[in-house]
């Protein structure tokens, strides 16, 4: 493990702004203190926190204990981004012309609970499987065991997906899903983090700007945190569908280290997609199962919100008369074993 942090972040900001003005970005790289550095309101993550306080940089050392001993060091992780993404991107198989085309992204934004990565990964394996997307499905992760396999979900990597998908997808023909899966602070922030990676917030007006740079007509933004409805009014739009898992208010819930998969993600990605490919039908359904949970557990409803921009039903509809929906795979949670040494076992 590396001794010198100062070093560690002056170098993850270094890497931070060469890949940033490589792809001609605006965006500065952020010091691990809250700065407006963004569109929105940006934070640098250096601890994990409870999904209330998102939003809050932790100006104690961060904690590596977690880090896996098996693993490359912080340094040597942020080093291997930029390859890591390029290699994700020309892994993609190339679009089939002809017809509307589906792209995938998945953004699991916390590394300190395998519940994100459940669902990232589950995601890209329904929309494979069950939606002939094969090919087309990106998974962005923070996960310790996923350090040399995925790149990190992170806001430079996410800016990177998407311009690297800018120049496959087709823009008036194609439609892009991201799915994004972590804590949500009441400030609207998502979550982003692994420790002790300094990694920047993502709110809605920085997610609104990331994809406001790309000419994709056709769009779904599904949002899976607390208060994720504050997302709705910053994305909404002609040819948008915006999902959350709850109102910009309220908690949404199912997260934590006990936990396998979310309310939302049980209830639109397994249940929901697992009836209908129709996105917005499995909305309605997951809503109201969420809705049954919670008044059993007796909690304060999460209230799940949609928000369908003009056209993005038609588009949607025109694609599905193009697919065959195969069978849903079934949800099987990545159970990982580690030893005294920490070194990771899949099982």
């Amino acid at each position: 493990m590396p001794r010198f942090l100062p070093i560690l972040i002056a170098f993850a900001a270094g890497v931070a702004l060469m890949f940033a003005i490589e792809r001609g970005g605006s965006r500065p790289p952020a010091p691990p203190v809250a700065i407006p550095a963004h569109a929105g309101t940006v934070t640098t993550a250096t601890s994990s926190a409870p999904a209330s306080d998102a939003s809050v940089a932790d100006d104690a050392p961060p904690d590596q204990d977690d880090w896996p001993t098996d693993a490359p060091s912080p340094e040597q992780v942020m080093a291997a981004q930029p390859k890591m993404l390029h290699d994700a991107l020309a892994a993609l198989s190339p679009r089939t012309p002809g017809k509307p085309n589906l792209y995938l992204v998945a953004f699991a934004g916390d590394g300190a609970e395998d519940v994100f990565r459940n669902e990232a990964e589950y995601a890209s394996k329904l929309f494979a499987q069950r939606f002939g997307a094969s090919g087309h499905a990106l998974v962005l992760e923070n996960h310790p065991d996923t350090l040399t396999t995925r790149p990190l979900a992170s806001w430079t990597n996410l800016e990177g997906a998407l311009d690297g998908l800018a120049r496959t997808m087709h823009p008036d023909e194609d439609i892009l899903v991201l799915y994004l899966t972590t804590h949500g602070g009441e400030d609207h922030s998502l979550l982003v983090d692994i420790d002790p990676l300094p990694l920047d917030q993502l709110d809605p007006d920085g997610l609104a700007a990331i994809l406001k740079k790309h000419p994709w007509r056709s769009k779904v933004i599904v949002v899976n945190a607390c208060y994720s409805g504050g997302f709705v009014p910053a994305l909404r739009g002609p040819g948008t569908l915006v999902i959350t898992a709850a109102r910009s208010d309220r908690s949404s819930f199912g997260c934590g280290s006990d936990s396998d998969i979310t309310y939302f993600g049980r209830a639109w990605l397994v249940d929901g997609l697992a009836k209908t490919p129709d996105f917005i039908a499995a909305f309605n359904d997951a809503a109201g199962e969420i809705a049954s949970w919670e008044q059993r557990d007796k909690l304060t409803p999460s209230e799940p919100q949609i928000d369908v921009g003009d056209g993005i039903a038609e588009k949607l509809a025109a694609w599905r008369a193009t697919i065959r929906p195969a069978d849903a795979p079934a949800f099987a949670p990545i159970v990982t074993a580690r030893s005294d040494d920490g070194a990771a076992t899949a099982r």
